[in-house]
């Protein structure tokens, strides 16, 4: 009797491959080309030697937040218009808030630039060999 679940229920995961083997390929070729560029860019990486204020950069990107468009009533007109939030400051327009954007993440950046030898320097000179 076990023979039988067992023999059932490989079947039923063939047809179940089968039936949606388009996503699982389409998944798995996603992985594959994520995976790709990866390893692309870590050899570019290699040959680059500003590559690690690009990724100081990138790292200090995702911790900073992201701007919000929000629709409020006009202070003259009271018609609605948008306006753009960024870390509780309300801008006119995108490029401002994208500049104020730019700002903080740039100033996160040196944040790590500024703390770095004191970091280097708590590990001890043996772990830098």
């Amino acid at each position: 009797m076990h023979g039988l679940y067992a023999t059932a229920g490989l079947v039923l995961a063939a047809i179940l491959a089968y039936r949606f083997h388009h996503l699982i390929l389409a998944a798995l070729a996603r992985f594959d080309a994520r995976n790709t560029a990866r390893i692309r860019e870590a050899i570019r990486d290699r040959q680059d030697r500003n590559a690690h204020y690009k990724h100081t950069i990138r790292l200090a990107e995702e911790q900073v937040d992201v701007i919000t468009e929000i629709a409020v009533s006009d202070e003259r007109t009271g018609a609605p218009v948008s306006r753009f939030l960024f870390a509780g400051e309300m801008f006119a327009t995108r490029e401002d808030a994208e500049a104020a954007r730019q700002d903080a993440i740039l100033a996160r950046a040196r944040e790590f630039y500024v703390e770095l030898p004191a970091a280097l320097t708590r590990r001890g000179k043996e772990t830098l060999k």
